[in-house]
């Protein structure tokens, strides 16, 4: 009889996530969780969160450990000091078989097995768009916790591009755990009317750099030309940009017609996709897109950029545009509110290309590739395949 392996102690690193400041990674974080406590009740979970983020991150099962620590995410160097440190001694205490890192980097003194999710790898392509500090912490700290790392997750063959371009000697330990859609978003486009009012045009992210919408104002000035009655929302965290962003807008006149949510709970982020008559996302370089999942799998006819990682997961589910350019943009906007053929066609493509993007399966994915980064167990998986 073959001895049964005893359940795995996994230690879940969200020391980097700031509720509300983090964007993507911390919808991914947090689904990631629920889906897991969905998937997993044999393996316990240990997770390590800091001052900022509340206990009501740790699923109420009894396979969850909730593991805080006295340590705030405001403060990177703080943070950075204490996940180097004693977060190293917190995982040997606990007798962690394997760590997850949710947001780029990893203890590096650390003899437990690890896994670390890359999202993207911006501070290489585009070093324009950090401070020059935090461009430091990127460059010290990310390449020496890939090579510590057993294994590193990326969520899109576009993003194991970009860890193949920059990182080419880690191309052999790099897995690909897409991010899993909320079922909510099913929900939502069960209950949504076919044309809402009033109407609105919905774009969803952080106000980054490379999220473009500078370019979008301009190309929502030209729409709105013979669109007067349509306003624009842009819900996401507020960043460096937003002042000027601002400025643009009333520069365009579009001071009544373009509303900065900045960061909004997510309840309130549903009642958006509920009611937008499209989605826009003319984001310039992503590693994933996860608003754009969103808007497909809510059934909102949705715009974006044709740029790798969105091509590669929107599919036949979304009307593409140059980023770059002002007028295919403006063109994209007004097909996807006002031609009732594509806006059926892309309701219906995108909710069948949301569904291959279920949650419990990037839960299993990710249970596999943290079982993998531990040498004997990646044994047992390999003879299981056989």
């Amino acid at each position: 009889m073959t001895k049964r392996a005893r359940p795995l102690r996994i230690g879940m690193n969200l020391l980097f996530l700031l509720p509300g400041a983090v964007g993507g990674t911390e919808i991914f974080v947090r689904n990631l969780l629920d889906s897991l406590a969905r998937l997993d009740r044999t393996n316990e979970y240990f997770v390590f969160r800091n001052a900022e983020t509340d206990p009501g991150i740790v699923p109420a099962r009894g396979n969850f450990v909730d593991c805080p620590q006295p340590v705030r995410a405001v403060s990177r160097p703080a943070r950075v000091a204490y996940e180097q440190t004693i977060l190293v001694l917190e995982i040997l205490r606990r007798r962690i078989d394997v760590v997850f890192n949710g947001g780029f980097t990893a203890p590096l003194l650390c003899p437990v097995p690890m896994v670390t999710v890359f999202y993207d790898l911006q501070y290489k392509a585009h070093p324009e768009y950090f401070r020059p500090f935090d461009l430091l912490f990127w460059r010290l700290l990310l390449p020496a916790s890939a090579r510590r790392s057993r294994r590193i997750v990326a969520m899109s063959e576009a993003a194991r591009g970009q860890l193949d371009r920059y990182y080419p000697w880690c191309s052999g330990k790099i897995d690909i755990v897409p991010h899993g859609i909320e079922a909510r978003f099913s929900d939502i486009a069960i209950s949504r009317e076919p044309a809402p009012s009033p109407a609105f045009i919905l774009a969803v992210s952080t106000l980054g750099p490379h999220k473009n919408y500078e370019r979008l104002l301009e190309a929502f000035a030209r729409y709105r030309v013979a669109h007067p009655a349509v306003r624009l929302v842009i819900a996401g965290i507020k960043g460096a940009q937003t002042e000027r962003l601002v400025e643009l807008r009333d520069l365009l006149g579009l001071a009544n017609a373009v509303t900065f949510t900045g960061w909004i709970p997510r309840e309130a982020l549903y009642e958006l996709f509920e009611r937008a008559t499209a989605f826009v996302y003319p984001s310039s370089f992503e590693g994933f897109g996860i608003p754009v999942l969103e808007a497909m799998a809510a059934g909102i006819p949705t715009a974006c950029s044709a740029i790798p990682s969105l091509l590669e997961i929107a599919g036949d589910g979304a009307r593409f545009f140059d980023p770059n350019d002002v007028g295919e943009i403006a063109a994209a906007l007004a097909d996807v509110t006002d031609d009732d053929a594509l806006r059926e066609r892309l309701t219906l493509a995108g909710r069948a290309r949301a569904l291959a993007f279920g949650s419990e399966a990037s839960a299993a994915s990710m249970l596999e590739s943290l079982t993998a980064a531990i040498p004997a167990r990646r044994n047992v998986l390999a003879a299981t395949r056989r």
